[in-house]
């Protein structure tokens, strides 16, 4: 009865004669209230309010539908549907509602801990110049032709998801790449998407306060391959990467990348770093038979494997190596080794760094830049993973001249703790400076660079705000070293 009453339900969704919610306060009459389980709040708590503004079908878990029918909740006029899953139910539902499938979009997600924002700017540079209408949903923005909006998530809830897919369609987009958190995978977010690709990154250590460990961070990622499958997905997979490589493993279909040789007896896209400078990178391909060079503004051979993955995609997905001469014109990703020009010609740049191996990787390209020294203001995020404090002190202890330990978003965590659990990390560190203040910090390492330095400011990126005592406040690195350097 209950997969009955639930495929009746899907008809009215799919027919458009009732809209779908799970946000009590966007219930009207006649709708249907799914009430979710969250991280931090259970949607059953709000079944009340979603039958007092009308809902006409509530759509729970079976031990919910049972109380609410033996206290007569909602009378005649709100029917309550169990679903063992109702995280199931949303996506079935919102893909019902909105015909995700029958949508005559490719839509292409791309994972990984690093690197997902700029693959998929750079995918979406490379479609466009191709002469395709795209559509992206990141970290900075969801974005397609006459739309842009902050995104507050990097991956949206599956409403907000199949509506913005649909309206791509509507918008006439034909290819939609997107960004695919760890959490969205886990949580079913992305469930009833019909990917026709996906790329994998690479994984290192981040989000362990939602994942248990490494091995359920991965097997998380791993969904994206493996459990929403399209018997033509293309899939493109970095074998640089240990993790990569375990995929791989269990992808044989997959395009291999890397600026290794890759893994005998398969496909791979083979990238040589030629040069890797100020101006840049310079790479030469091959993959198949076929050989191509590009010469990029992007710098560091981090960089050089978002170009990689986003060629390795665009391939598999029909373009030729002679169209990825397109890259040579895409200058960046807001946040992303973010250069900030100043009238005292200071090298500054602002990255989104907060992983141990992203501020690695983002600090060894601005070594292998030619830099005199190399000054780094970071923090680490509050209310998260506490064992990687650490680690991104020894991070920065290994490869700056100069650490400026500072708040960034301290949510609700005291600053002062935070850095106590990052100093062990900079026992190494050759000249530490430590400040809780951010805009202070930043101004302190502002007065000490000298004119062949660089200054990165990590952690925050594109973000405009920091999150002191559960009150979010508006703050912009870029803004901050304009301010404090007086630029017009």
């Amino acid at each position: 009865m209950m997969e009955r009453d639930f495929t009746e339900l899907l008809g009215a969704a799919r027919a458009g004669s009732r809209e779908v919610r799970a946000d009590s306060r966007k219930v009207g009459p006649g709708d249907i209230f799914v009430a979710v389980p969250g991280a931090s709040e259970d949607g059953t708590r709000y079944i009340p309010e979603a039958v007092a503004a009308g809902a006409a079908i509530v759509v729970c878990r079976p031990e919910a539908a049972r109380a609410a029918a033996m206290a007569g909740a909602g009378g005649d006029a709100c029917r309550f549907i169990a679903h063992e899953d109702p995280r199931e139910a949303l996506w079935r539902l919102a893909a019902a509602r909105f015909d995700t499938e029958g949508l005559p979009l490719r839509v292409v997600g791309v994972t990984g801990t690093n690197g997902k924002t700029t693959t998929a700017a750079l995918l979406e540079h490379l479609f466009t110049a191709a002469g395709h209408r795209v559509g992206v949903l990141g970290t900075v923005t969801y974005r397609w032709p006459g739309h842009s909006e902050a995104a507050p998530l990097t991956t949206p809830d599956p409403l907000s998801l199949h509506a913005m897919l649909a309206r791509m369609a509507e918008a006439g987009v034909d290819m939609a790449f997107m960004e695919v958190s760890s959490h969205a995978l886990a949580q079913q977010r992305v469930s009833g998407v019909p990917f026709a690709g996906a790329v994998f990154t690479n994984l290192t250590q981040d989000h362990l306060d939602f994942h248990p460990d490494m091995e359920s961070y991965f097997k998380a990622k791993a969904r994206l391959f493996l459990e929403l499958p399209r018997k033509d997905k293309a899939m493109a997979v970095n074998a640089d990467d240990p993790w990569g490589r375990r995929l791989l493993e269990l992808c044989p279909g997959a395009l291999s990348y890397g600026l290794g040789r890759g893994v005998p007896g398969r496909r791979h896209l083979w990238g040589e770093l030629l040069a890797s400078g100020t101006a840049g990178v310079h790479l030469r391909m091959r993959c198949d038979n076929a050989e191509w060079e590009l010469r990029s503004p992007l710098v560091g051979a981090f960089n050089a494997a978002n170009l990689l993955a986003a060629q390795a995609m665009a391939l598999e997905l029909g373009l030729t190596p002679s169209a990825m001469r397109a890259l040579a014109t895409f200058t960046g990703v807001s946040g992303r080794l973010e250069r900030v020009d100043n009238p005292q010609g200071l090298h500054v740049f602002v990255d989104y760094a907060h992983t141990p191996d992203a501020l690695v990787n983002v600090l060894t390209a601005l070594r292998g830049a030619g830099f005199a020294r190399i000054v780094t203001v970071f923090g680490c995020g509050g209310n998260r993973d506490r064992t990687k404090r650490p680690l991104m002190g020894e991070a920065v202890a290994r490869h700056a001249d100069v650490a400026v330990l500072t708040s960034d978003n301290p949510r609700n965590e005291e600053p002062e703790a935070i850095l106590a659990d990052v100093l062990p990390g900079l026992a190494t560190a050759r000249e530490v400076v430590v400040e809780a203040d951010r805009r202070a910090a930043t101004a302190k390492a502002l007065a000490m660079l000298g004119r062949e330095d660089a200054l990165l400011i990590a952690g925050k990126g594109h973000e405009d705000y920091q999150i002191i005592k559960g009150v979010k406040h508006h703050y912009s690195d870029q803004e901050v070293v304009r301010e404090l350097l007086r630029c017009e």
